[in-house]
């Protein structure tokens, strides 16, 4: 087999042997019979090393071809157990494989000819096999039969291919395939891996979090579904770094066992607790006027509840827009009495004087005390006197007719109660002041200074909307604190800290049903904190039904410089990654035959023939679609550091009998519950200003010391120490 052919011809028989045999025959010859060859018994053994060497040259190439034509049909298993996932402080470890290049399009461009066919489809005794094990389900004797067939070893000739389908020619066109690595400092680039359903994505995301794990970084992974595999590898890795202190459980299909969370508790800027809540609702046609009714509700909402040094929750938001009444009496009842003194007692005279008489028709259904605190803030001596913008926006709330606010916030109820009914109430809406729950209450940039792991389950194949609400909530809040993280740092001025960015993985399994607009500045600008998005979904077409907006989906898809892609149906998604590759040439062969008769009839030659091969180039597709469409499950092609293709496959997963695995996720929280972290009080320090009254309780007075803590510089919001609520 020359190396240096045009066409390199592996998918044939190997010839080769002829050549091993006859090497092998002759240097026995050499050694016990030298004299048949008219050599000395010294010459014959060093004739006979000669012919060994060369049989050995002419085996290897005998094996190459063997090889090739073998993994054509049934690549080498390639398993490992998590112990043994590769870990390195400067790269991340893919799997094994190999860079794609011309050499490899114009082999699998071979592997599809007519003639390769009998290398690279199953044999005829293969396919009888088959076939009979069919015949022979329903016996008795049958079943071992069958049995025996379908045994899984090297001893069985006709043992069934591994059920990954797809076509084993795509990774066997290389058989020096090597470990594939892709530098750390890409990750910060952000990666999308596609692929659609039960082909390995799964697989890659516990390769990819048990380096992260392994190698003490901040590991974030959102599962819609709810994987419990996943929950349950993400543990166990915990537990063998050491790091099971910092492993965190949020999972709204175990209530129980969860972490509580807060989703608009902390905040850089107080809008966004409004934008987080109303970002669930639609934003297209007449809903855009309704949404934007909404936003000004709950910021009218917010405003007062931070004013009264209380913290915004989804429990507290839906019980402030049916009732705002009972919020304004409250607002009224704690700070008018400071800036007014006497008002209290005013207000009280004006109520006792009301009846249904001479009650103002846009203010029939709403409280006395409401109409009472109305009427008294339109005097012109307080106009005058008292600037309260919180008040003027509670004010220019209960004005609306009670009817007409009730419609205008309609859309805005069934979403709240969607996110505060059941025990989803309590991990959403936590009570910070409950002592006897031990489920402690996570925040994401406490969680960022723990270098903590969060598994977060957002169980969406029970309820999708909540799911997607609870998951925009998290993205809309790890956006707010990768800015805080951007202008401060991560560990904002604690005693002992410094300004290297620390990595924080986000890993969004589904992440097209979790993403909103809140998403792409996570991804455009998040890298600046030290995010790195890895994110899982199925089609591109996906990311657009999600936004709504094409441009929107290629701006997002844009912003991924690493592309993983396993096997996908939609052609469109294939074109993803075949039309960023160069084209390349192909070797073809062409057979040609020719004969021509002889006109001349003085000539002795009454005709001519000729034949041969011509061998010409074709410029094709590096890979087209159908490639992409045919990869057996756990394989990928990538393109990395810029572009560059690789193909890669995943190992499978094998049992490790070393590690404690947990059964199931109550196992874990028994485990977790001995040795939870609950924070205890850390959110005291990050309270807004208390609100100075005239009698202050001796616990209000301690806790108000405590959050006299300084601010950090540039911070003018007034929301705690790092400037965050």
């Amino acid at each position: 087999m020359s190396s240096h052919h045009p066409l390199e011809s592996l998918l044939r028989p190997a010839v080769e042997l002829n050549t091993v045999w006859v090497c092998a025959g002759c240097a026995v010859l050499c050694i016990y019979a030298p004299w048949s060859l008219a050599l000395t018994p010294s010459v014959g053994i060093s004739t006979a090393l000669a012919f060994v060497a060369y049989g050995a040259w002419r085996f290897h190439q005998a094996w190459v071809v063997l090889r090739y034509r073998r993994n054509m049909r049934r690549l080498p298993r390639f398993a490992l157990p998590a112990r043994k996932v590769p870990v390195s402080k400067r790269s991340l470890w893919l799997g094994k494989g190999f860079k794609w290049d011309a050499q490899h399009t114009q082999r699998l461009h071979e592997s599809a000819q007519p003639a390769a066919k009998v290398y690279v489809q199953p044999s005829a005794w293969f396919q009888r096999a088959r076939r009979l094990e069919q015949t022979l389900e329903g016996g008795a004797v049958g079943q071992h039969i069958a049995a025996l067939l379908r045994w899984d070893s090297p001893l069985n000739p006709v043992r069934p291919l591994p059920p990954v389908g797809g076509r084993p020619a795509l990774h066997a066109v290389e058989w020096k395939e090597h470990d594939v690595w892709m530098p750390l400092g890409e990750r910060v680039g952000h990666t999308l891996v596609e692929g659609t359903t039960r082909v390995g994505k799964t697989r890659l995301a516990e390769i990819l979090i048990t380096q992260d794990i392994h190698r003490g970084d901040i590991t974030i992974c959102f599962d819609p579904k709810g994987d419990a595999d996943l929950l349950l590898r993400m543990y166990a890795e915990a537990q063998k770094a050491g790091r099971g202190d910092e492993f965190y459980i949020f999972h709204l299909g175990w209530p129980d066992v969860s972490c509580r969370y807060n989703a608009v508790g902390r905040f850089s800027r107080l809008s966004e607790v409004s934008t987080r809540v109303t970002g669930q609702l639609s934003g297209e046609g007449n809903s855009a006027a309704f949404r934007q009714f909404a936003w000004r509700f709950v910021n009218i909402v917010a405003r007062a509840r931070h004013a009264l040094g209380e913290r915004p929750s989804y429990g507290q938001i839906l019980a402030d827009v049916v009732n705002i009444d009972a919020l304004l009496m409250q607002y009224v009842q704690e700070t008018l009495e400071q800036q007014m003194p006497g008002s209290n007692q005013q207000i009280t005279d004006i109520e006792g004087k009301l009846n249904d008489r001479n009650m103002p028709r846009n203010m029939v259904g709403r409280h006395k005390r409401v109409v009472a605190i109305v009427q008294y803030l339109q005097q012109p001596e307080v106009i005058e006197t008292l600037t309260d913008p919180v008040l003027d926006g509670l004010l220019s709330a209960v004005r609306y007719d009670k009817t007409y606010f009730d419609k205008i916030v309609a859309s805005l109820l069934p979403l709240l109660e969607k996110l505060t009914s059941g025990k989803i109430a309590e991990l959403l809406s936590p009570d910070y002041n409950d002592i006897e729950d031990d489920r402690p209450i996570i925040d994401w940039q406490q969680i960022i200074r723990k270098k903590g792991i969060v598994y977060v389950g957002l169980d969406a194949l029970s309820d999708f909307e909540v799911a997607q609400a609870v998951g925009n909530s998290m993205f809309a809040d790890i956006v707010s604190v990768a800015g805080h993280i951007y202008k401060f740092g991560a560990e904002d001025g604690l005693p002992g800290s410094s300004n290297k960015k620390v990595p924080i993985n986000l890993h969004c399994d589904e992440f097209n049903e979790l993403m909103g607009d809140e998403f792409i500045p996570l991804i455009n600008k998040g890298g600046g904190a030290g995010i790195q998005v890895t994110a899982y979904t199925q089609t591109l077409s996906d990311i657009e039904a999600r936004i709504g907006n094409a441009a929107k989906a290629g701006q997002v898809v844009g912003n991924f410089n690493t592309l993983i892609m396993l096997r996908v149906r939609e052609e469109r998604t294939a074109r993803l990654l075949t039309d960023q590759l160069p084209k390349v040439n192909v070797s073809t062969r062409l057979m040609v035959s020719m004969a021509s008769d002889n006109a001349d009839v003085n000539s002795d030659q009454d005709f001519s023939s000729s034949a041969g091969d011509r061998i010409g180039t074709e410029s094709v597709d590096m890979l087209v679609p159908n490639d992409i469409i045919g990869l057996p499950k756990g394989q990928a092609f990538a393109l990395l550091e810029g572009g560059q293709p690789w193909k890669i496959r995943m190992p499978l997963p094998m049992p490790d009998k070393t590690e404690d695995v947990p059964r199931d996720v109550a196992d874990i929280a028994e485990r977790m519950r001995a040795k939870y972290s609950t924070g205890d009080q850390w959110w005291e320090g990050v309270m807004p200003p208390p609100i100075h009254l005239d009698f202050e309780p001796p616990q209000q007075a301690t806790r108000a010391r405590d959050r006299d803590v300084p601010r950090a510089p540039g911070d003018d919001s007034g929301e705690g120490d790092d400037g965050q609520l």
